[in-house]
């Protein structure tokens, strides 16, 4: 079963482990210039827990913590965003845990970005009704190269 929960301070080493693996990274394109510092993990999720216009929850598979997803605002329109540990993929959990969150945030438009070869994250989003509204491009620090990210959006 998948639930959501708010994040609990011991959720954060789940988090950092899921951010060492280079794949996940990969397929994340705009993570962490160095995703073994763990000061500045710290400090980055410290600023997400403490303002109050970022809605963050935990993802749990059956009581085991496998995930984040939040929603923050980039100017005026709210952006939902989730990490998955990489071990989980494929298994309907981000699918189940997008959902749940889409009926939490109910602030509409909402939009999501994915790097255009993320083709899973892409799929996700459009099964909940997001549909591509633009592209951009730019640096990914775990590609060391420049992608191609869309933008997606619920209206």
């Amino acid at each position: 079963m998948i639930t959501l929960r708010p994040v609990e301070a011991t959720d954060l080493d789940e988090f950092f482990s899921h951010q060492l693996d280079p794949g996940a990274n990969h397929m994340a394109a705009f993570g962490a210039k160095n995703p073994s510092d763990r000061g500045v993990f710290d400090h980055h999720w410290q600023d997400i827990l403490n303002d109050s216009r970022i809605t963050v929850r935990t993802i749990l598979s059956d009581g085991e913590v496998v995930g984040s997803i939040l929603a923050y605002h980039d100017a005026d329109t709210p952006e939902i965003s989730y990490w998955i540990d990489r071990s989980r993929w494929g298994q309907g959990i981000t699918t189940s845990a997008v959902g749940q969150f889409l009926a939490e945030v109910t602030e509409r438009p909402i939009r999501a970005r994915a790097v255009a070869d993320n083709v899973s994250s892409i799929r996700i989003l459009e099964r909940w009704g997001f549909q591509q509204v633009g592209e951009t491009q730019g640096f990914a620090p775990s590609r060391g190269a420049v992608v191609k990210e869309l933008i997606l959006e619920l209206a």
